[in-house]
């Protein structure tokens, strides 16, 4: 069986330099066009089912990449983490303006700041969730379209191969096979890794 993992491509927040998270964006133009070329990357993959983050900038890169040849599951566990709190939305530069200790606290991802999703809890719930959806799927080849959090737990905590780069390229992929309880890395593009 295989896994093909894509972040979500170029979002109106990232343009507009927001606080993302689980802020629910959408693509921009430059998103849509990104995600039409990697709709032509994946098309030979044969991919049979995906499964996407009910977040918009997500739920539009599946529908693209789909192409009405593979049904779209929405799975709420998939979601990215909230991990910015009352930041979240917020312009950066507006942000260190006014909380300009919030803003510091959150450059490290094990601190956990009002109305935020804690490390540990984000951790368990994408390994719960990639752990059912590995051992549930009933195709051959399966798409799961998330966001660069998820990303990040798949190699540090489900996988234990490491750590990533600082940017996971917009709708970056990797392709994971399963045989047994091992998985190993087939391909990937747009994806720095740091092991």
């Amino acid at each position: 069986m295989r896994i093909i993992l894509i972040r979500h491509g170029q979002t109106t927040g990232d343009v507009e330099d927001r606080y993302g998270g689980d802020y629910d964006d959408h693509l921009s133009l430059e998103g849509r066009k990104q995600s039409e070329r990697l709709a032509e990357e994946l098309k030979e993959k044969g991919i049979a089912l995906i499964i996407s983050s009910p977040l918009i900038r997500a739920r539009e890169t599946s529908e693209i990449i789909s192409r009405n040849t593979a049904p779209i599951v929405i799975e709420k566990d998939l979601r990215e983490r909230n991990q910015y709190g009352i930041l979240t939305g917020e312009v950066k530069s507006d942000a260190r303006q006014k909380y300009p200790d919030l803003v510091e606290k959150v450059k490290d991802r094990l601190n956990t700041i009002e109305g935020a999703e804690s490390y540990e809890d984000f951790s368990r719930r994408v390994q719960t969730v990639f752990h059912r959806l590995a051992t549930d799927a009933v195709h051959s080849c399966i798409g799961i379209v998330w966001h660069g959090g998820p990303m990040r737990v798949l190699f540090r905590d489900i996988l234990k191969k490491g750590e990533l780069g600082k940017e996971i390229g917009d709708c970056g992929w990797v392709e994971l096979r399963l045989e047994g309880d091992q998985f190993t890395i087939e391909d990937s593009r747009r994806i720095e890794f740091l092991f």
